[in-house]
C-alpha cells in the first residue's frame, strides 16, 4: 500500500480532487442551499479524519512491516521473530510487488527482523566494518518513530555487542555492552550494508550476515 501510495501519490491526489470539485459543482448547479450540508459534511470529516490519520497511520504503516516480516519475509521466506535475515542481493525498482526491497537503493544491502522484548532482552551482535557505512535502526510501532541506531554515524564501524531490553526491564547490563532500551516490547529492525560494486557484494554480505539478534544465554 504505502509503496502504491509513494508511485501514484500524484494521480491519485488529481483524481481524488477532480471527484470533489465534481461533486462541488453538482451542488452549485442545485442551488446554494445544496452546498451549505455538504461544507459541514466535510468540516466534520476533516475535524475528525485528520487526527485519526495522523494517529493511526504511522502504526498501520509499521506493523504493516511486520506482517511482510513475518510472513514474506526479504524474499527469502518468512523471518522468525527475534531474528535477522539479510538479503543477498541489493534491492531494485523491479523486485516483485509485495517485496521490501522494491523502494530501496541498489547501493544498499538490506537486513530486516521483528523483535519481541516481552521474554527478556535481546543481544545484537554486529562485526569490524573497517569503515564501511552501515546502520542498523530500531523503530517504535506504536508511532513509526526511530528510537535508537547503531552504525557508523551513531556507534561507529567497530565490533560490538548491543543489550536490547524491554521498558519493563530491569537488570544489570553485561560488561562491555551497551543498552539500547526500547519504549515497547515490540520493534521493527531494519539494517542497511553499503555494497560498493558487484565485485563488493560478497564482501557486504558476508558482514551483513553477521549482523545478528542472539539471546543472552549464547552470547
Amino acid at each position: 500500500m504505502n509503496r502504491l501510495i509513494l508511485k501514484y501519490g500524484f494521480p491519485i491526489t488529481v483524481v481524488i480532487l477532480a471527484i470533489f470539485a465534481w461533486v462541488v459543482f453538482q451542488r452549485i448547479s442545485r442551488g446554494w442551499d445544496e452546498v451549505v450540508p455538504l461544507a459541514i459534511v466535510a468540516v466534520v470529516v476533516w475535524v475528525l479524519g485528520a487526527p485519526a490519520f495522523i494517529y493511526l497511520w504511522p502504526r498501520i504503516t509499521v506493523n504493516g512491516f511486520k506482517r511482510a516480516i513475518l510472513k514474506h519475509g526479504l524474499g527469502g521466506g518468512p523471518i522468525p521473530l527475534n531474528s535477522l535475515y539479510a538479503a543477498p542481493l541489493t534491492s531494485s525498482s523491479s523486485a516483485p510487488a509485495r517485496s521490501l526491497l522494491a523502494t530501496g537503493t541498489n547501493k544498499l544491502l538490506y537486513v530486516a527482523g521483528w523483535l519481541d522484548l516481552k521474554k527478556g532482552p535481546l543481544i545484537l551482535r554486529v562485526p569490524d566494518m573497517a569503515g564501511r557505512y552501515y546502520s542498523v535502526q530500531f523503530t517504535d510501532p506504536s508511532n513509526s518513530a526511530n528510537f535508537a541506531y547503531v552504525g557508523k554515524r551513531a556507534t561507529g564501524t567497530r565490533a560490538g555487542e548491543y543489550f536490547l531490553t524491554g521498558p519493563d526491564w530491569n537488570g544489570t547490563v553485561p560488561a562491555g555492552m551497551t543498552r539500547i532500551s526500547s519504549p515497547n516490547n515490540s520493534a521493527l529492525v531494519v539494517g542497511r550494508v553499503f555494497v560498493a560494486n558487484e565485485s563488493d557484494l560478497p564482501t557486504a554480505y558476508g558482514l551483513a550476515q553477521q549482523i545478528q539478534l542472539v539471546p543472552p544465554n549464547l552470547a
